[in-house]
């Protein structure tokens, strides 16, 4: 993750009870980046650090960034041979460029997203590649449609400025990214509803990991019942087959650096 802002992300939690988000990028680095030995590569949103390691092992040279201290730091347990950087995305430079930026579901919790992208051009060789998969447009629809009933009915409406995150259409961050001299050259937007771990405690664990800004405008003496209502809400929708399932639209690009003049 990489916007510092209300979350202290909990490292061990993201391995353990939300390690899909990891295995689903493991395909778009392999199937998608495609890193060569040789290479220099930037993992953007690098997490504890696992996707970096996969990119190492084809023989690229590694480097992972997070704004997270927490995520940083699991990462260099975890890796210790790998470079790990604690800096924010908005505003980060190296003095050697990259062959390749990759981010794996950290995109949508930067805002403004624009400096984010003008880093990404800055830090690339011309030709250079910019990979990514993050919440697109209509992401978790359902699931915050159901909160925002929830919280209204509780008396805590949630407020416009309380949503964290960033989900782009096709068109939209096409447009960003041309601004600064990256061209699209592949983009799909797609449903991938998405199982949660746990059984039946998996919503109130996304919500526990994902959803800090509007639990903390849940009075604690009211959690356990926030939970209940917000399970009976969503459970015809959300919950199939002993899981919940979120219902994750992702938005998925390859872009270039366009050669200067």
């Amino acid at each position: 993750m990489t916007r510092k802002s209300l979350y202290a992300w909990d490292s061990r939690l993201y391995d353990g009870r939300h390690s899909i988000i990891t295995r689903y990028g493991e395909e778009i680095v392999a199937g998608m980046l495609s890193p060569r030995a040789g290479e220099r590569i930037l993992d953007l949103g690098c997490g504890t650090g696992h996707l970096t390691n996969q990119i190492a092992e084809s023989g690229a040279e590694a480097v992972g960034l997070d704004a997270s201290p927490a995520m940083v730091e699991e990462a260099r347990r975890n890796y210790p041979r790998l470079e790990f950087v604690q800096a924010d995305a908005r505003d980060f430079r190296f003095d050697e460029p990259f062959d390749a930026v990759f981010s794996n579901a950290a995109l949508h919790w930067i805002q403004p997203p624009e400096p984010v992208i003008a880093c990404v051009a800055a830090s690339l060789k011309e030709g250079g590649r910019f990979v990514a998969e993050f919440g697109g447009k209509g992401n978790i629809r359902l699931l915050i449609g159901g909160v925002r009933r929830v919280m209204a009915a509780m008396g805590h409406p949630m407020e416009p400025e309380r949503m964290p995150w960033y989900f782009p259409g096709i068109a939209e961050y096409g447009t960003l990214l041309e601004r600064h001299g990256l061209s699209l050259v592949y983009a799909a937007l797609f449903p991938r509803p998405t199982p949660q771990e746990g059984g039946e405690s998996g919503l109130r664990s996304w919500m526990e990991m994902f959803g800090q800004t509007f639990l903390s405008a849940v009075p604690e003496a009211e959690r356990v019942a926030f939970f209940q209502r917000l399970e009976e809400e969503l459970r015809p929708t959300l919950f199939h087959e002993g899981a919940w399932r979120v219902d994750y639209q992702r938005l998925r690009f390859v872009a270039v650096k366009a050669p200067l003049g």
